[in-house]
C-alpha cells in the first residue's frame, strides 16, 4: 500500500503557528490537512503565494494567488 505524501512550499515567510517559518520541510499525508495548514500558515492567503505539492508526482494541487509570487 503506497501512500501519499504532500509538501506546503510558499516563497513567503509563514506566520502562522501551525507551520513555523523554519520548518518548510514539513510532509503531510491527508492533502486536506495540507491545505488547511497553508492556508493558515501565511497572513493573507489571498495576497501571499502558498501551494500543496503531491510529491510522489510534483503535481501542485493547490495554490493561492498565483500572480502575485516573488
Amino acid at each position: 500500500m503506497t501512500t501519499d505524501h504532500y509538501r506546503i512550499e510558499s516563497r513567503c515567510p509563514f506566520s502562522g503557528s501551525l507551520l513555523p517559518s523554519s520548518n518548510y520541510k514539513a510532509v503531510y499525508a491527508d492533502c486536506s490537512l495540507a491545505v488547511a495548514v497553508a492556508v493558515k500558515s501565511v497572513a493573507d492567503p489571498t495576497r501571499e503565494q502558498v501551494r500543496v505539492i503531491h510529491i510522489p508526482s510534483g503535481e501542485i494541487v493547490f495554490q493561492t494567488a498565483p500572480g502575485l509570487a516573488q
